[in-house]
């Protein structure tokens, strides 16, 4: 058995040690501290020294918790540079009038929190008061600072909006009531309130990862000379709850490793959940300052208001710093709930030191300190952090700012668990709240047991000091902005026409046509610095290795050794001016990159061309989430899902086999999604979608939208375009013939059965084998018809559906094309069949559907196509019971073709 007394060996014996004599010494007046004058003084005499180890330059390990006070003493707090009074009483009307929204909105049953503003108030108003860059700043024109507000905050800044005169009375009487029109979204929501909202943050977790790769995308678009946004500062105003989320805390590292100090979290460390306490028997606080100091970031906490100046004055023992970090977040929520007599007894009884100084307390002064001072609550300690951030360089900052959650709306409200779900105050409760606030608001505007709004007047000293707090700053804020842009000039034909003659000889996969087609894209001498690469660490899968030694990949430090592959052509290359964001293995990462390089027209006024290519597996699956968020953000670029379908991908198996991205695409109403079978209609789509994201949109059509090609990497046949009129209309609108069985040469028999068979993706090379097959061994003439969207022919014939319910006439697009087509139709896809389906009720021939419905599974292409049923043989035998059924072919002949091809 180990002798637990014994020295236990330390990684410090590896190392010399020229004086083993003074260690020793060192060692022993450690031990004499502790013992004449206890482990805690030990600690503090410890901690002093790492300190000014630090101080004098010496590389160090930095202790990961420090206790739990506030960072910043208050001796070393700076002096506001504003009125603190004024700054008080907008800040009343605020939380007067957010409190007031949700509540008359809560007759209508609509919802709203109270509770989150109210603890985060001071967070906010100080922000906006003194740091927050407006659009119009000098420092930062065009770009501003980039606000993240926590979702259920958004009745605060609708209140600021109403009294800063951006927002009437009608406005927050329709909050949560957009249907009819000049109403407000529940959150922060870009396309339902694009003059206001940039960044949709209320589906947690995305809110935090998007401001770091937001602030690193600020840094790319400096470092690339496209815009110097190095003084547009990224805030991001988050719940501590939230920190729980996988995605808020993903890219920590990421942040510090390049030392973002462009970006600061603001964590309103309330304390509670939407259900309860955060950490009931913890510290979330302490758990945060090791999370984020462990990750490299400074950390300020701002956790105690004046009122415990006094305490921390008489705390000559340390009792009161050791009691505050040993009690858990669940009971200093109790505290705030209960009377003087009860803390007395349970915080100040559990040493004798505290004890004593409780005597010296008066039962105000207990109350004061546990039910109502907290650093978040006053705007002196919120400013001190606010600037220790700014101040800061080499490393992003986050503030841990300790609230109430429910703080002025009473003891109804505040520290309850049930707070996230209570939507409204009563009529006493109010006025409760206005004496606390001392607002001047009489008993005789409360009409019909209706909470008034508030507002000082258009001309009054709060708004005319709020209004020139923003013009210092930069205008209103927060602030979305559509710049008058010019449309981005079309890249030469020459690009997408040399995809029209096809490949010859050559098989070519289409994931590699679409990255051939970037590659001359991003030479063009206009738009080619625009286009920014996204890839998550699959670059050589992809065959995107090409683009490394002339593009580069983005690196905030460049290249600092010498790459093992630098003798070879297409070597590893990382530059400062890179151009390519390889992500490594993240593809939320890579989504939040593409999202902040899909909005630099609105948060930068520069239009960036962004395209992310990725296993189509992994990206809509794990990620859609961030794909609305995308959608909600009004961003433009390219999705490619490559190595796409449930087959192409050989040998790989069930989580790497795609059978259904189109499926969760065609959810998204902003994204427009393709299954392109050819090369030229890749770049037929391309083509199309750079016009109408950026350059000119034709009338009706809405610019803020994004693109998803499905890309398969099977190498195959590459086809010239055919020729006729209306082909780039069908690749664009989702479906054209490509052959008939006599242009393919087949020459069927007269009066032969004739099926009609579209397939998409790489499902239209086994449509076209099938189509042969059946002309040369059945006697059946097959039309094949590429669908290169499924999802954009349904969309369009909804549309035609809801036009005809108006009294419009108008025929879906799928109906047009299809007409006067001979036989059933038989629609073959890589996809699950629900993908084909999606137009099923609008064809007016027989329809049926072949696809890979189920999960996927590890083998060859042929064997995994005849297990989903959708190879050219069973194409086949599908196509001739569909015709049986009609009595077109012989029902004999069904069971001939099974047996013939082993089905």
């Amino acid at each position: 058995m180990t002798d637990p007394t014994a020295i236990q060996p330390s990684e410090l014996d590896q190392l010399p040690d020229r004086d083993p004599e003074e260690t020793a010494e060192w060692q022993a007046s450690l031990d004499a501290v502790t013992q004449a004058a206890g482990p805690h003084r030990a600690a503090y005499l410890m901690r002093r020294t790492l300190e000014r180890a630090e101080g004098n330059g010496l590389a160090l390990p930095k202790l990961l918790e420090t206790d739990y006070v506030n960072t910043i003493p208050t001796a070393a707090e700076p002096v506001v540079d504003g009125d603190e009074a004024m700054e008080a009483r907008i800040t009343a009307w605020n939380r007067w009038n957010a409190a007031a929204m949700v509540t008359r909105g809560a007759k209508h049953g609509v919802g709203g929190h109270i509770a989150t503003f109210a603890s985060a108030a001071w967070l906010y108003e100080t922000g906006f008061n003194h740091f927050f860059k407006g659009k119009e700043s000098q420092e930062a024109p065009g770009s501003g600072d980039q606000l993240y507000i926590q979702g259920h905050a958004s009745p605060g800044i609708y209140a600021r909006a109403f009294l800063d005169g951006r927002l009437t009375e009608q406005h927050l009487d329709n909050f949560r009531q957009e249907a009819g029109g000049n109403g407000l979204p529940s959150y922060p929501h870009p396309r339902r309130l694009p003059w206001l909202w940039e960044f949709p943050t209320v589906s947690m977790g995305l809110g935090p990862l998007s401001a770091i790769y937001q602030a690193r995308f600020n840094r790319y678009l400096t470092s690339r000379g496209i815009k110097d946004v190095s003084q547009s500062h990224v805030w991001a105003f988050l719940g501590d709850g939230e920190m729980d989320e996988p995605e808020s805390t993903a890219a920590l590292a990421l942040a510090s490793r390049e030392g973002l100090d462009n970006l600061t979290f603001v964590i309103n460390c309330n304390l509670q959940r939407l259900d309860g306490p955060v950490r009931a028997n913890f510290k979330i606080v302490q758990e945060l300052e090791a999370q984020f100091r462990g990750a490299g970031w400074n950390v300020v906490k701002s956790l105690w208001g004046s009122a415990w100046d006094e305490l921390f004055q008489l705390d000559t023992t340390g009792a009161l710093v050791r009691r505050l970090r040993e009690v858990p977040d669940a009971q200093v929520q109790t505290y705030q709930t209960r009377d003087a007599a009860y803390i007395r007894q349970d915080f100040f009884g559990a040493d004798p030191a505290l004890v004593e100084m409780a005597k010296l307390l008066t039962d105000d002064k207990i109350t004061e300190c546990f039910h109502l001072s907290r650093g978040g609550h006053e705007s002196r300690k919120v400013y001190a952090a606010y600037r220790a951030a700014l101040a800061h360089k080499g490393a992003p900052t986050v503030i841990l700012a300790q609230t109430v959650k429910g703080f002025t709306l009473g003891e109804g409200f505040a520290s309850k668990n049930a707070n996230h779900q209570m939507k409204k105050l009563s009529t006493d409760e109010f006025k409760q709240m206005r004496d606390l606030l001392e607002l001047p608001i009489s008993d005789s505007q409360f009409v019909d047991g209706v909470v008034p709004y508030g507002h000082p007047g258009a001309d009054s000293p709060e708004v005319r000091y709020l209004q020139e707090r923003r013009a210092a700053l930069g205008g209103p804020a927060p602030a979305r902005r559509t710049h008058a842009l010019a449309p981005l000039p079309a890249p030469a034909d020459k690009a997408f026409a040399s995809f029209d003659k096809g490949s010859g000889s050559q098989n070519v996969a289409t994931t590699m046509a679409f990255v051939r087609l970037v590659k001359d894209l991003v030479r063009d001498k206009e738009t080619g610095k625009r286009w920014v690469p996204i890839v998550p660490d699959e670059a050589r899968t992809f065959g995107m290795e090409s683009l490394f030694p002339s593009l580069g990949i983005y690196s905030p430090k460049g290249q600092t050794y010498e790459p093992v592959d630098r003798d070879q052509l297409m070597y590893y290359k990382e530059a400062k001016d890179g151009q390519i964001l390889n992500e490594g293995i993240t593809e939320a990462g890579s989504m939040a990159d593409f999202i902040a390089a899909s909005t630099a027209y609105a948060t930068h006024g520069e239009a960036m061309i962004p395209f992310y290519i990725f296993y189509s597996m992994f990206g809509w699956q794990r990620t859609a989430d961030q794909m609305w968020q995308l959608g909600d953000q009004l961003g433009r670029g390219f999705l490619v899902g490559a190595t796409a379908g449930r087959t192409t991908l050989t040998g790989e198996g069930l989580q790497h086999a795609d059978g259904h991205s189109p499926v969760i695409a065609a959810t998204n109403p902003a994204a427009l999604s393709y299954d392109p079978a050819f090369a030229y209609e890749i770049a037929t789509i391309v083509k199309d979608g750079l016009r109408r994201m950026y350059g000119e949109a034709a009338p009706g059509e809405d610019s803020n939208v994004f693109y998803y090609l499905t890309v398969y990497n099977e190498p195959m046949p590459q086809p010239a375009k055919p020729a006729g009129l209306g082909i780039d209309e069908g690749i664009v609108k989702g479906l054209y013939r490509f052959n008939t069985a006599e242009s393919a040469g087949l020459s069927p028999v007269a009066n032969a059965p004739r099926i009609q068979l579209l397939g998409s993706g790489t499902a239209i090379h086994w449509t076209l084998e099938a189509q042969k097959l059946l002309a040369e061994e059945w006697g059946v003439a097959a039309d094949v018809w590429s669908a290169t969207s499924w999802t954009e022919l349904r969309r369009d014939a909804l549309e035609a559906d809801a036009a005809l319910l108006r009294g419009e006439e108008r025929v879906p697009f799928v109906r047009q094309a299809l007409n006067g087509a001979e036989g059933p139709v038989l629609a073959v896809s890589d996809y699950m069949r629900q993908v084909p389906d999606q137009i099923a009720q609008w064809v007016e021939q027989d329809y049926s559907s072949l696809g890979a419905d189920g999960f996927g599974l590890s083998d060859t292409r042929a064997a995994a196509r005849r297990h989903f049923g959708v190879d050219a043989q069973s194409i086949v035998v599908a196509a001739l019971a569909q015709l049986a059924r009609r009595g077109e072919v012989k029902a004999s002949a069904v069971k001939e073709a099974r047996e013939r091809y082993g089905l």
